[in-house]
Formats: structure tokens, sequence, C-alpha cells
């Protein structure tokens, strides 16, 4: 892990708004029309609509967790909602996504009008094993059970550790933002 890897992760506050420590590694993220994710960059809601290409270095029969999460909800200034994870799935062989127990399907980035730029963290954890996760599955068509999520509780509870990879972007909202409030069945501006 590099340096500045490490300083990415603290300048932009995710430790400790949402981690204690740095994740070890990079995770390298790409969404449709060749748009990475890269520790911090700018990326807009329409870009990121669609679930990305995730790739992480995995060890030889072991299962991971990913996550992504918004610790700005509804704005970095007023995170009431800290957590809104956007994605969460567990039990995924390697970096095989599709074998994974979707836990929560991917919404991509929402900020409401007026609230400036939000961080939307991607965390992949190692397993010790298989789990069986007790919480319930969430849709992409509704935000309900979204809000106040950890991830770190998350990972304490079914005993984690700490992140073996990571990486991030920031967004604010664009003109696809209200498209995906009305999937959400979300009228107001915001959650």
């Amino acid at each position: 892990m590099t340096l500045e890897f490490v300083r990415d992760f603290k300048s932009h506050k995710i430790v400790p708004d949402v981690i204690p420590v740095p994740p070890s590694a990079l995770l390298h993220i790409s969404y449709p029309d060749e748009q990475k994710v890269n520790l911090g960059n700018i990326l807009m809601p329409k870009q990121v609509k669609d679930i990305p290409e995730v790739q992480w270095t995995v060890e030889p029969n072991t299962y991971y967790t990913l996550c992504m999460t918004d610790p700005d909800a509804p704005s970095r200034n007023a995170p009431k909602f800290r957590e809104w994870h956007h994605w969460l799935v567990g039990n995924i062989p390697g970096t095989d996504l599709e074998r994974g127990d979707v836990l929560s399907e991917y919404i991509g980035a929402a900020p409401p009008k007026k609230t400036g730029l939000h961080r939307y963290v991607f965390l992949v954890y190692q397993q010790s094993g298989k789990l069986n996760f007790s919480e319930p599955r969430l849709s992409n068509r509704s935000s309900q059970g979204r809000g106040k999520f950890s991830i770190q509780k998350f990972s304490e509870k079914y005993q984690l550790g700490v992140p073996v990879a990571g990486n991030f972007f920031q967004a604010q909202f664009d003109e696809y933002v209200p498209k995906l409030y009305r999937q959400l069945g979300q009228f107001q501006n915001g959650f």
C-alpha cells in the first residue's frame, strides 16, 4: 500500500467517518464508457448508474464481501442518515460477483440537490468462510432499509476484520438523480 493511498483515505475523512483504518490494497472499479473510480475523483450520477466491474487480488478458495456506501446522506454537513448503503454482496467466491449473495441490489449515486459532493466508498472484506447473513434482501426499487447503515458494525457482526481493498469517488446532483428517485419511490428531494 502506498502512502498516497493511505493519505487519500484520511484526507477525504473516510478514515474515521466510515472505517477506522484504510484498506490494505486498491480496489479496481470500472463503469461503462471507461469511467474509473480513482481515490476521490469526481463522477456524475449518470456515469455510475450501472453496476461496475470490480476487481481485487484474491486468495484461492476464499469468500469476500463487497460494499458501496455513502457516508454523506443527505449531505456531508448534516449526515443524519450516515451511512446510506448502495450495494452489499457477501459470499463472493473470488471476484465472481454473480455467484455472491446479493444482500442489497446496486443503486448508483443519488446525491440530493444542493448538498455538494458526496463520497461513495467501496470496500472489500475477506471472509473466514461462507457466512449465513441475517440481513433482509433489499431491492433496487426501494430505498427502505438502506439508511443509517454502518459497514464497520456490519464487519464486526460478521467478524470480517479490516477491509482488504477499497476505493472511492465523489459525486453531486445531476439530471439523472430524479429518475433514480422515481425508481426508488422517492418523490422528495432526497432520502
